[in-house]
């Protein structure tokens, strides 16, 4: 079995989204419904490139050639949620969107500022007032984005790697992503539901805390009732964003 991740998956300009990569990659594993996956990434994920999939015992392996790009396992459910935000606090918090001003991977499929409707996620997460270290965007998944074998009862829906995706970038941005560039290194998460093609969702990050080059946060991702659709947890590495683009 092989993985290809187009180029408008990409995050920074010569490899893929992270969250998009890991989702992808979770999508694969055996027994993940319901269940929390965490994916490692090992190096910048090639774009457009046919990528083997090997499984060994409780690891899946994404490899380009002898090179481990990723590896994904099952883990216990535990993780936590960030609390919801109101849709009207989230698009309020839009407008203050960092990358607006300032964007390390304008091209990114999930934050990108770069990319319009039905090409990228358009996931722009600014701060939340009145609560510290967290941000919130709104998100509409858009027809493009559809996976034509995950229809219920004439209900579209997007898969797991853009459920993933569009988890992913919100919580690098709960950090100082401006001024500290990073790259998604693993992402833990749980994908309760699909997220319903043109329904307004409400996706929440917050930073939990810096150990050298690494940071770490958390994500939830939210429908329209309010119910958890989605909930991850980050490491991100601190980078040079010339190295990547």
């Amino acid at each position: 079995m092989t993985l290809t991740i187009e180029h408008r998956f990409r995050g920074p300009a010569r490899s893929g989204n992270g969250g998009y990569t890991a989702g992808s990659l979770a999508a694969l594993v055996a027994g993940t419904d319901g269940h929390a996956v965490e994916v490692t990434l090992r190096m910048p994920p090639p774009l457009d490139t046919a990528l083997a999939v090997a499984a060994d015992g409780a690891t899946t392996r994404l490899l380009d050639g002898d090179a481990v790009v990723a590896e994904a396992r099952l883990v216990p459910d535990e993780l936590p949620t960030v609390e919801a935000v109101a849709p009207d606090v989230a698009a309020e918090a839009m407008a203050s969107y960092a990358g607006l001003r300032k964007h390390p991977f304008p091209g990114c499929f999930a934050c990108g500022t770069d990319r319009g409707p039905g090409d990228g996620l358009q996931v722009y997460p600014g701060p939340v007032p009145g609560a510290a270290d967290t941000v919130a965007s709104l998100w509409v998944p858009h027809a493009a984005f559809a996976d034509h074998g995950d229809v219920v009862d004439s209900v579209e829906h997007v898969g797991v790697a853009v459920a993933w995706a569009a988890l992913d970038c919100v919580g690098g941005w709960s950090e100082d992503l401006e001024g500290r560039p990073m790259v998604l290194g693993r992402m833990t998460a749980r994908v309760d539901a699909l997220p319903v093609v043109g329904e307004p969702h409400v996706v929440v990050g917050r930073r939990l805390g810096v150990d050298g080059r690494k940071s770490f946060t958390a994500g939830t991702l939210y429908d329209a009732d309010g119910r958890v659709v989605a909930t991850a947890q980050h490491v991100w590495i601190a980078v040079d964003p010339t190295t990547f683009n």
